[in-house]
Formats: structure tokens, C-alpha cells, sequence
């Protein structure tokens, strides 16, 4: 049953996008995770490369709190800016659990890792918002 109000912390918002990405996507992932720590919201998101650490290294920059659910066996495996690393030892199926953890989601630019992601979101009704030119065939 999902919360009515925000849990003491904040919401928990996975910010999902590839993991290895160019300059305008990592400016991009870096402001959306700068702009949820101003927002007192908690991040969550993979843990490792491209969108995931821009967006840890924004959300740090601003003296946020985030989470990476890491696919691996242990921990050490995130990126330098995570605050809390989750091991998992689940691979790409670690992309239930973020999703599953979280409030809302928002979708940057990548591929199938993150088209799953998207998908695991729309079908428990998450609150989604897709950002970027890679994303415009969703529907709403």
C-alpha cells in the first residue's frame, strides 16, 4: 500500500537512464539530482556509471541523500558519490527492487535497462515522468 504523505527523509525517486552517457545527458541527470536533494527528496538508482553517477554527483552536490541498488555480490561496486550502497546479487533483476522502492520515477535517456525500468513503472503505476527525445512514444 503506498504512503500517503512523504516518509520522514523524503520521498524515495529512482532516476534510471543509461549507464554510460555523453555530456548533455550527464549535465541533465546531474541537475535532475541536485534538483531532488534542494527538494529534500531521497534518490535511488542503480549505483553505477553515466546517469546514475551524474545524477549521485548533483544530488551530493547539494547535501542530498541517495541510494544504489547495485547488481553485483558486493559491496564497493558504486560510483564514488553514492551515499548508501544496497547489494543485491541480482543482476538486471535488481531493476525490480529500485523501481519497487520507489515513490516515482524519473526515466533520462537510455536503452533496454531502462526501457524495462520504465515498463516495471507503468504496470505498478508508479508516478513516471520521461525526459528526453528518446522517451516521446510513451503514451501520457
Amino acid at each position: 500500500m503506498a504512503a500517503s504523505k512523504p516518509p520522514p527523509g523524503g520521498r524515495q525517486i529512482a532516476v534510471i537512464g543509461a549507464g554510460s552517457c555523453g555530456a548533455a545527458e550527464a549535465e541533465l541527470a546531474f541537475r535532475v539530482g541536485e534538483l531532488l536533494a534542494a527538494a529534500g527528496q531521497v534518490l535511488l538508482c542503480g549505483g553505477l556509471g553515466g546517469v546514475m553517477t551524474a545524477a549521485a554527483r548533483g544530488a551530493r552536490a547539494r547535501g542530498g541523500v541517495n541510494i544504489g541498488i547495485v547488481p553485483g555480490p558486493g559491496r564497493g561496486q558504486a560510483n564514488p558519490y553514492i551515499v548508501h550502497e544496497i547489494v543485491t546479487n541480482l543482476g538486471h533483476c535488481r531493476n525490480f527492487v529500485i523501481i519497487h522502492s520507489a515513490d516515482g520515477v524519473i526515466a533520462l535517456p537510455g536503452a533496454e535497462g531502462t526501457l524495462a525500468e520504465i515498463a516495471i513503472a507503468r504496470k505498478l503505476g508508479k508516478p513516471l515522468v520521461a525526459v528526453g527525445p528518446c522517451w516521446e512514444f510513451l503514451p501520457g
